[in-house]
């Protein structure tokens, strides 16, 4: 590695902002904990960017098993793994505990028994190495996680849509701790609603799927079509102007496709039916259609005359979150953002679902923005939020502007 970056310089030429800690000493390196949900996730990130180490430990095939995340196990599998994955990422870092700076621990939102594990697993480095603390909101990770690999393409505010399996949010983000909400969904996220479909679909019970989550397996099997149209949903919230997102409509109106079509087929109770791919197309495309028309709207706002969210700079939007590894869902995406001239980017697919790296990486946003201010040494006064919104709500806003807009069509 670069002098340069060893002493903090290559933070200050990147960004024009040195960053002391107390001691005086050049910033280097945050150690990012993420334990929200089912994925035991640490990282080591310096302060230019540099990912030195990521370690992740899934729980995916365990709770496959079960039919869903079981939390009180989900705890016990993260207790059994934080220390040794801890152990691993110093290990591949080639770094010494001391020489950690700061250590970035996801406290919000999430499973609290999980969350739990990860918070008190921080508090112990913290007050073993006498490091500070920088708690993070995981849904601002995620929405940030981007600019770590885009830093120069990726300027304060930016639009994103952020989609995984529990949530599905517009943010306008302007910075850690300052992200505004445009609109979220009302009922499941859209990786919940995979999940349930895939399960109701059976694919599980088809060997190629058997480990895979519902929207893996959705998206591979939608390439198996022969009549991608054959299938057609409801467009969720039509009637209503506002960014807002109902995935609840596409599940229930899938589980009734598919149970009609199990009895025209006579489908056995283990069997899926013969026409699968072709449902998984139709599922693929009404999710990516609705998925359009809200982020649509949300641009129509962001770039009103008397509104302008990106000021002076070019429209830029980030699709964050699980479900952005979706390759038919991001194609969509970036056929909506061409027709209005905006940039659109997604994390590497790696780093698109909960991981270290993008809690270590807000970290370093946090001490990017705020220096100092930002650290804590007040170990018992950080807890966890199972839930937790946003500093500031445009909702209302967008409600009041009712936009009408001339829908962008999905690809076929």
């Amino acid at each position: 590695m670069h002098a340069a970056v060893r002493s903090g310089i290559g933070l200050g030429k990147r960004f024009g902002l040195p960053l002391l800690v107390p001691s005086g000493r050049h910033l280097s390196y945050v150690l990012g904990i993420e334990t929200s949900c089912d994925d035991t996730g640490l990282a080591i990130v310096d302060t230019d960017g540099r990912v030195h180490a990521n370690v992740l430990e899934s729980q995916q095939e365990f709770h496959t098993r079960y039919g869903g995340i079981i939390p009180p196990r989900a705890q016990d599998l993260h207790r059994a793994r934080i220390e040794s994955a801890y152990e691993r990422c110093l290990a591949e870092a080639q770094l010494q505990p001391d020489q950690l700076t700061a250590i970035a621990v996801t406290t919000r939102p999430g499973l609290p028994l999980s969350l739990l594990v990860g918070l008190r697993f921080a508090r112990h480095l913290a007050r073993l190495l006498k490091k500070p603390l920088l708690p993070v909101h995981h849904m601002e990770a995620h929405a940030l996680q981007a600019r770590m690999e885009h830093p120069a393409t990726i300027n304060f505010p930016f639009l994103c849509l952020l989609v995984s399996g529990g949530h599905c949010q517009l943010v306008m983000v302007r910075g850690p701790g300052r992200l505004s909400l445009l609109g979220q969904t009302l009922d499941d996220a859209p990786g919940e609603a995979f999940d349930k479909i895939a399960r109701r679909l059976r694919l599980h019970v088809l060997p190629e799927y058997r480990q895979w989550n519902g929207g893996r397996a959705i998206e591979d099997a939608a390439q198996l079509a022969s009549q991608p149209l054959a299938y057609e949903f409801p467009l969720p919230l039509a009637q209503q102007r506002n960014c807002h997102f109902s995935f609840a409509g596409i599940k229930n109106n899938s589980f009734r496709a598919i149970r009609a079509r199990e009895r025209s087929e006579r489908t056995p109770p283990d069997g899926v039916i013969s026409n699968y791919g072709d449902f998984c197309a139709g599922l693929l495309r009404a999710t990516s259609r609705h998925l359009m028309h809200r982020t649509q709207r949300a641009l129509e706002y962001c770039l009103l005359p008397n509104v302008q969210l990106f000021g002076d700079a070019p429209p830029t939007l980030v699709v964050s979150g699980g479900v952005a590894n979706n390759d038919a869902i991001y194609a969509n995406m970036a056929h909506l953002a061409a027709q209005y001239n905006c940039r659109i980017i997604r994390p590497s697919k790696r780093y698109c679902s909960d991981n270290g790296v993008m809690i270590a990486w807000h970290g370093v946003e946090q001490l990017l923005q705020d220096g100092e201010s930002c650290l804590r040494f007040d170990y018992n006064d950080i807890d966890v939020q199972g839930s937790a919104g946003f500093a500031d709500s445009l909702v209302e806003d967008v409600n009041a502007a009712h936009i009408k807009c001339k829908w962008v069509q999905p690809l076929n």
